[in-house]
């Protein structure tokens, strides 16, 4: 048994951020505040993260340290669902969705911190058919976005809202019936997500009041607008006022059952996978262990959360941009 153990996990082409020295940063920090020795794996292809997790919850580990992006982020976590092996993360991608939710610093140091505290928490966790998700699932133009870019030969921003603008230019919203509180009924809609966390990551809140911690999925139903009314939407995500949009409509439900006339893409936490016609959603409660930051988790505010949320950005940015250059 490796009960004494982390396995720190790197997916060392994530992200822009030079991650040489992440290992024996990551396995000093540990060993000096908790006292415990730290492997590493690293990734060179889908699946590893995962079968790497998978590996450490037979051999017993205490904890598993991803240091990647979302999809990194969601192969690991898929392992340790349900387990006594608890989710450590080192953010290192565009978006990290979950570890924005969680108030997980994007940053190196202040992640680290965070573990160190050793504060575990029993998280939510979702499937659609049985397939593991952790922040979002989407079906409609979000998961149209997503696999046109994914399809990108380049990644960042701009490239994901270039996806986006051309993605709507031919985009038709689509039928769904949706049962869920032991009602059935029918919408056309742009887009259906079930949140388990409150954004996509990149700080646009999809679902701005959504917990980890109470049992239900915050369900979106998004209809189609004008472009000027679509802009708009784009406005709220990222203000945290989209609850207040009038193309918007959401309830809570532990689960959900979505129907389709067709099989489509569909998105997992952002990255792209076809689905068939029925899509069966569950929500997990408490089913996943993450080092989380201790204290009182603060409310989410319309424009007040954002703000903060950017300057805390620009300012680790700023930081690691000096800290690079005075080595």
């Amino acid at each position: 048994m490796n009960n004494q153990r982390l396995l720190l996990i790197v997916n060392p082409i994530s992200g822009t951020a030079d991650k040489s020295r992440l290992p024996q940063f990551v396995s000093q920090g540990i060993k000096e505040a908790m006292g415990y020795d730290v492997d590493l794996k690293m990734t060179t292809a889908k699946g590893d993260a995962n079968r790497f997790a998978t590996e450490a919850v037979a051999q017993g580990y205490y904890g598993v340290i991803v240091a990647g992006g979302d999809g990194t982020v969601n192969e690991v976590a898929t392992a340790l669902c349900d387990t006594n092996v608890a989710l450590g993360i080192i953010p290192s991608g565009s978006g990290n969705g979950l570890a924005r939710h969680l108030e997980i610093p994007v940053d190196y140091d202040l992640s680290l911190e965070v573990i160190k505290q050793n504060n575990v928490v029993s998280c939510d966790y979702a499937t659609v058919n049985d397939r593991p998700f952790f922040c979002t699932f989407g079906v409609g133009f979000d998961a149209a976005v997503s696999d046109r870019f994914s399809r990108q030969s380049k990644r960042g921003r701009f490239m994901y809202f270039k996806s986006a603008i051309e993605e709507y230019i031919k985009f038709e919203p689509q039928v769904y019936t949706i049962s869920a509180n032991g009602k059935i009924f029918t919408q056309n809609a742009f887009l259906v997500a079930c949140c388990n966390a409150s954004q996509y990551g990149n700080n646009a809140y999809i679902a701005p009041d959504a917990s980890m911690s109470d049992g239900l999925l915050d369900i979106i139903i998004i209809h189609a607008g004008s472009p000027i009314d679509t802009a708009m939407l784009g406005v709220d995500l990222f203000t945290g006022y989209i609850n207040r949009n009038t193309l918007l409509q959401s309830f809570q439900a532990p689960a959900a059952v979505i129907y389709r006339s067709q099989e489509g893409t569909a998105h997992i936490d952002g990255d792209p996978i076809d689905l068939g016609e029925i899509m069966d959603v569950k929500c997990h409660r408490s089913g996943l262990k993450i080092f989380v930051p201790k204290g009182k988790h603060s409310h989410f505010r319309p424009i007040i959360t954002p703000i903060n949320n950017i300057v805390t950005d620009a300012r680790i940015l700023m930081s690691n941009f000096f800290n690079k250059r005075k080595k």
